[in-house]
């Protein structure tokens, strides 16, 4: 089974859509040896996203949907993770990475995954693969 991290960007491709990377989204959401790994940052982000009426029922529905995966890991906060994150947020002053995304960063180097489900091209200035972006913006 392949292990790839979930962020914000592939949920709110994969529930919208309108989105222009919803098709793609839909694609990976339907491979059989995928499992996802993502967190509480990011499922917390998803829903900041998605707070207005009729977005906030989706997203309810959508949660209770990865919480019953087999096949998705969703990892909780803790104190240590936000310090690490906070940490990696704070040493790299160059980047305009979120603190999200550094606590993904983080994640992904403690549990050996090297891609992302994600357009975000911060994951690939981080040294990782981003799954959701075209050809045109690996260049």
């Amino acid at each position: 089974m392949r292990r790839v991290f979930a962020d914000s960007f592939y949920f709110y491709a994969w529930i919208n859509e309108d989105d222009e990377s919803h098709e793609l989204a839909l694609e990976y959401s339907k491979e059989s040896n995928l499992s996802w790994v993502t967190t509480e940052w990011v499922l917390c982000e998803v829903a900041d996203g998605m707070a207005r009426p009729p977005f906030r029922d989706r997203f309810v529905t959508f949660i209770g949907g990865l919480r019953g995966n087999p096949f998705c890991t969703i990892v909780p906060s803790s104190h240590d993770l936000f310090d690490e994150g906070l940490r990696l947020y704070s040493e790299r002053s160059d980047k305009t990475w979120s603190l999200t995304d550094c606590i993904s960063f983080v994640v992904m180097n403690r549990m050996g995954i090297a891609e992302a489900l994600t357009g975000d091209r911060h994951f690939e200035q981080a040294g990782f693969k981003a799954l959701l972006l075209s050809p045109e913006e690996m260049g």
